[in-house]
């Protein structure tokens, strides 16, 4: 027997109220993942900003719902990842969204964790309790993680020839990672899952650009921090430079560099620092190249 017109009219009520309150339990957060340090956050607090610099607690802006996905910023990529996934998992899944900000080696650990994990079967998690994940129990499944950009800092996932040159002790598990043979070898940089990588390079080098290619933030090159592919670093620089030192340069967008060499698939630069303004360093105060960052994911994650 069909349904009366009154009956009807009260299950699409329903479930339209159903489908408000799935809605109103959807939250966007903003994801910092911290690179290379001696002086991380507490691993166990998303509330610890010490590697950035203020709290967004005391009133600092980082963007909605800032969560800080700390690592203890030495060990090796492949072990301390697990880290990564969880925070992941806790807050990317179910009807959650994230907007993902990493500086450095962060780089390594957000494309990484997409590259060999974003494909996997992910438990959607339980509504984090002031920031804190406790973990899905029983829920729902998913593939993947819910992102809707990443934004990447002085990134370093194609490496740094200061970790070829043995400037760092090759006793350090990351620097083991940090070479740039071995960073561009880790994993499948192409692979994002179709999540966008917005690439920032500074290029306020120092004593160390001597060692570096290109123009450089001191400590990362521009064929890294501009997701430049390939098996080893490029010679890449602003407009204007010596033709005879560096010849070619950085492009803007997704569109090859001027010496051909093409960036990563879903990585793009929008920023490049032709005024030689901006360093590596963060300096627990959200300074160098960061700063732009911050300055996007205060205006975008929303």
């Amino acid at each position: 027997m069909p349904l009366s017109s009154h009956t009807t009219r009260l299950s699409m009520l329903a479930l339209a109220i159903c489908g408000l309150s799935s809605l109103a339990h959807a939250t966007n957060y903003s994801l910092w993942i911290n690179g290379r340090t001696s002086t991380p956050g507490n691993v166990n607090s998303p509330a610890d900003f010490t590697y950035w610099g203020g709290s967004p607690a005391l009133g600092v802006q980082a963007g909605i719902n800032p969560i800080s996905v700390n690592w203890d910023g030495k060990s090796h990529v492949a072990t301390t990842n697990a880290g990564i996934q969880k925070a992941l998992d806790c807050y990317c899944t179910g009807s959650n969204w994230c907007y993902v900000a990493v500086h450095s080696a962060g780089n390594l650990q957000i494309g990484y964790a997409l590259s060999k994990y974003g494909n996997s079967v992910r438990n959607s998690s339980s509504v984090p309790t002031d920031g804190v994940c406790t973990g899905a129990v029983g829920g729902a499944k998913q593939t993947g993680w819910n992102i809707k950009f990443v934004d990447v800092g002085a990134g370093a996932a194609g490496g740094s020839e200061l970790a070829d040159s043995g400037a760092w002790s090759t006793s350090e598990e990351l620097v083991q990672d940090l070479k740039t043979t071995t960073a561009r070898a880790m994993y499948d940089h192409n692979l994002t899952r179709n999540v966008n990588f917005y690439m920032y390079a500074g290029a306020k080098g120092a004593v160390t650009s001597a060692v570096l290619k290109g123009q450089n933030d001191s400590v990362v090159a521009y064929h890294s921090t501009g997701g430049t592919s390939g098996t080893a670093g490029r010679r890449l620089c602003n407009p204007g430079q010596s033709s005879l030192t560096c010849p070619y340069d950085l492009t803007l967008g997704t569109a090859a560099n001027e010496d051909g060499s093409k960036k990563w698939s879903f990585h793009s630069v929008v920023f490049r620092d032709d005024a030689e303004t901006l360093d590596h360093y963060v300096n627990q105060s959200w300074a160098g190249v960061m700063s732009k960052v911050r300055t996007h994911m205060v205006n975008t994650a929303k």
